[in-house]
């Protein structure tokens, strides 16, 4: 079937607002019907000849012979309107599963377009019945495992709630074709009517699946000839104890009221024909779930439910309706807040008609419906009341306009549309590109369109994913990228271990479309390059152990004296490079004798006029303290810093951020020494500005040219590399580089535009 492309839905208001005012007119729905059936000559009759050698001897899983079900379906969609061409499809529909290839044979028999529609319809079938196969097994496992109740029902399970969302969604699937939909819901009506008249039970599972997906769905498409019958005969099987209870009430005083309703019919239509308004005036049937549902939905009563007794008015034209109206509210008392015009304003479905509640002389509630015959047509069978499948398949019709044409479409997606709003709260839904594909095991899958095996893969189980190497659909091999259609059955190869591949990121060998399993996968090489890192880490601390000949010494007790939470962040810091081995040889040595209160004389050299220290740093408080640049964090000017008096090498200058410096202001806070930059960059001995190494380290996707493009930025940023540091792992390369810069700022804008270059994935500084 073809799509409406959503945009265009704004292409044309006026479009929009008419379908929103009225039900699309029966040659403007027969204009929206895409791929219609070509009219042949007795293609009904030849359709059942086909189909009979086929069908007569089998039975369906319900007990009903196959041809009987194929026969009573056919009347089904003819007493909603459908055509013959309609008709003969429901025969097709079911020699589907009787023939070797189906598509072929019924092609060359009946065409393409009958085919098309008997194969996916045939498949919607299968696929709904493999799914409710395998909930009833997953239920009554549960039912099993569960004690009983006092009634001798078992407890109800989720499982069956599930199931029942998933063929809302596999149904919804398969409704963009409206023929799929109507011979479901015709189908699904004969087997409840099947069971009723063999006094047999369909089981929760189908009698659940007609209540709350396929009646609503009839509602949503107007046709309440089947909504009702529906809903009556599902509540039946579902609820029989409270059906039996509410048929008895109204079988009690049967005679008495329908005897009063008739009374009261035939004086309205002769009072209303007096008044010159032709008017046909008929009882209402009254459906028992539409009045259990109103019983408990508004606390009532049996006899508080008005449309006991309820009556039918059908005029010519739309004044006709509201002079009846008026006629009724002035020889009827009207009952206040229970009148309602869903002509001025429809229903979404497209439902129009007026209702109200009065009381007769004596007391006696009604309540009436008033109507066109046009809108008693559409409240009865909807859409399909305007459903002629039987135009040939050309793309213009005579008589119908291209507006009225787009009018009608709009009007039938958009019921579907709020249908699927009303099943999922979603604040989007029919235009959301979607598939629907099915496990081996029959549990349904929802896919983004488009979706490949390995998508497939990633949703049924992460792991799943990551040690997929082949996927079997409908039983053919096929390639990880192959895109799935809606109704599939997907079978995947797994090996016991092992990991995704990089290809699969690669957009333009499109291995994996849903952002899910793209996350996924992107998460399975971040955590490789963690292991990784803290592996290397690992790998430096113990080698530092053995040098010191501190290998008994526990990992943890050592990362706790370090302010870490385990040896695991040890690791981490170390493969890392953000804590230095040197800090944990400190941590390692004995502690040095206490250092005196005052600076010793070895620290002091003689007073430079400026009264700055070398490198630029002021040690405030103390003249002319010898300082050095702490090669663990290597900091420069306007870094934060911190000084550290050390023994034999003066003070120390750290970072404020750097791990080492934060360890020892842990284990000797009374060495730590309060220090600054001194001022304006102080030059060096040729008189050029100062510089300071500082090293920045990255992560990337290694690949040919990666040190090239990386090396490359930095000389843009006139930036001096005065070493270079790699090292590459399963396609992940470390680097470090050391630069020169005047000012620490010019490291922040370096690292900036690094982290744009291809493959990058992280840049920090060290």
């Amino acid at each position: 079937m073809k799509r409406l492309n959503p945009s265009s839905l704004s292409e044309t208001s006026d479009a929009v607002s008419l379908a929103e005012r009225a039900p699309p007119s029966p040659s403007a729905i027969v204009a929206a019907t895409s791929d219609s059936l070509p009219k042949q000559a007795q293609a009904l009759s030849r359709a059942r000849a086909f189909a009979e050698p086929l069908l007569s001897s089998e039975q369906l899983d319900t007990g009903e012979n196959t041809l009987a079900h194929a026969d009573a379906v056919a009347q089904v969609v003819r007493d909603i309107g459908g055509s013959e061409a309609m008709q003969a499809a429901t025969y097709l529909v079911h020699a589907c599963q009787h023939l070797n290839r189906p598509q072929e044979v019924i092609a060359k028999a009946f065409g393409d377009n009958y085919a098309a529609l008997a194969m996916e319809t045939s498949k919607l079938v299968q696929l709904q019945h493999q799914a409710r196969v395998k909930s009833e097994q997953a239920l009554a496992k549960k039912e099993e495992a569960s004690p009983t109740t006092a009634s001798g029902k078992a407890p109800l399970s989720e499982l069956a709630a599930s199931q029942t969302e998933n063929v809302r969604k596999m149904l919804l699937a398969f409704s963009r074709d409206l023929r799929v939909v109507m011979l479901r819901l015709a189908s699904r009506l004969q087997t409840l009517r099947y069971f009723a008249a063999v006094k047999g039970n369909p089981g929760a599972a189908i009698a659940s699946e007609a209540l709350h997906v396929f009646a609503p769905l009839a509602n949503r498409l107007g046709i309440w000839q089947i909504k009702w019958e529906m809903e009556d005969l599902a509540f039946r099987f579902l609820e029989p104890q409270t059906y039996k209870e509410v048929a008895r009430l109204l079988d009690e005083k049967r005679a008495e009221r329908e005897a009063h309703v008739e009374q009261v019919r035939h004086q309205l239509e002769t009072d209303l024909k007096r008044q010159g308004i032709e008017a046909s005036v008929q009882g209402r049937p009254k459906h028992i779930y539409s009045i259990v549902k109103k019983m408990r939905g508004k606390s009532l009563d049996f006899d508080q439910v008005f449309d006991i007794r309820a009556l039918r008015v059908v005029v010519p034209d739309v004044a006709g309706c509201y002079a009846a109206l008026a006629y009724v509210h002035a020889n009827l008392v009207p009952i206040a807040d229970e009148f309602d015009d869903y002509i001025a304003k429809p229903k979404p479905n497209g439902y129009q008609s007026l209702h109200t509640v009065v009381r007769d002389d004596q007391g006696r509630a009604f309540e009436i419906q008033i109507r066109t015959l046009a809108m008693h047509d559409h409240a009865e069978h909807g859409v399909a009341a305007h459903w002629a499948y039987k135009e040939a398949g050309a793309k213009g019709y005579a008589g119908v306009s291209a507006s009225s044409d787009y009018d009608a479409k709009i009007a039938v997606l958009r019921q579907l549309l709020a249908w699927e709003r009303d099943l999922s709260g979603a604040a989007d839904g029919l235009f959301d590109d979607r598939i629907y594909v099915l496990t081996p095991d029959a549990a349904i899958v929802e896919l983004p369109q488009g979706a490949t095996a390995l998508d497939f893969a990633y949703s049924v189980h992460t792991d799943l994913g990551h040690r997929c190497r082949g996927a079997r659909v409908d039983g053919a091999m096929v390639t990880l990228n192959t895109p799935l259609q809606n109704g599939q059955t997907v079978e995947i190869t797994a090996v016991k271990e092992g990991g995704p591949s990089r290809d699969w990121l690669n957009a333009e060998l499109g291995y994996l479309v849903s952002h899910r399993a793209k996350s996924k996968v992107r998460a399975w090489f971040n955590a490789q390059a963690m292991a990784e890192t803290v592996a290397r880490g690992r790998e430096a601390v113990e080698k530092l152990l053995q040098r010191e000949g501190k290998t008994a010494l526990k990992l943890d007790d050592l990362a706790v004296a370090m302010g870490l939470a385990s040896a695991q962040e040890l690791f981490e810091q170390v493969g890392k490079d953000e804590l230095s081995l040197r800090a944990i040889e400190t941590q390692l040595r004995p502690p040095e004798p206490q250092a005196p209160s005052e600076i010793p004389p070895w620290l002091k050299k003689p007073r430079k006029p400026s009264g700055s220290s070398s490198g630029g740093v002021l040690v405030v408080g103390v003249e002319s303290l010898m300082t050095q640049l702490a090669k663990c964090c290597k900091p420069a000017p306007p870094d934060d810093i911190g000084g550290f008096i050390t023994r034999g090498k003066g003070v120390s200058i750290h970072r404020a951020d750097c791990s080492d410096f934060a360890h020892l202001q842990r284990k000797n806070p009374d060495r730590v020494i309060e220090v600054q930059w001194g001022g304006q960059n102080v030059p060096d001995r040729d008189g050029r500005a100062a510089v300071y190494p500082v090293d920045v380290a990255i992560e990337a996707q290694d690949r040919q040219g990666l040190l090239r493009d990386i090396s490359e930025v930095f000389a843009r940023e006139k930036m001096n590399v005065i070493g270079v540091q790699t090292q590459s792992v399963r396609d992940v390369a470390w680097m470090t580089f050391t630069i020169e810069v005047t000012d620490a700022r010019q490291v922040a804008r370096a690292m900036s535009v690094v982290g744009d270059v291809t493959g990058v994935r992280v840049v920090r500084r060290k």
